[in-house]
């Protein structure tokens, strides 16, 4: 298992849209980011727009393939993507930057 955080930029001026969505997340999107492998899924906001994310999964870019191939994650793509300008012609699922983790509690106390 793999733990992911990664960074994308909110529209500012959408922060309120972008929450709306986020409250009442499609079923069939769900059930597609489920189905691929995508577990224990958060998003962070941060006021200025700075959105960050957290997953786990086996395998990142497995599930992100597959859930490329889903009908759902095209149309919630292009609805979401109003909200990500600065992507310009990239998807917001293509537009994530992933995070180096440099630091985990656990992995350090289990240490010797």
């Amino acid at each position: 298992m793999s733990r992911v955080c990664f960074t994308l930029q909110v529209d500012p001026g959408k922060l309120d849209a972008y929450r709306e969505v986020h409250a009442a997340v499609w079923p069939e999107m769900l059930r597609a980011l489920a189905d691929t492998g995508w577990r224990d899924y958060r998003l962070y906001l941060r006021p200025d727009g700075l959105l960050v994310g957290f997953l786990e999964t086996d395998d990142f870019a497995a599930a992100q393939e597959a859930m490329a191939k889903t009908e759902v994650n095209a149309r919630w793509q292009a609805a979401m993507a109003e909200f990500f300008p600065t992507l310009q012609d990239a998807r917001p699922d293509e537009g994530m930057l992933v995070l180096e983790q440099v630091f985990h509690l656990e992995e350090q106390l289990d240490r010797p």
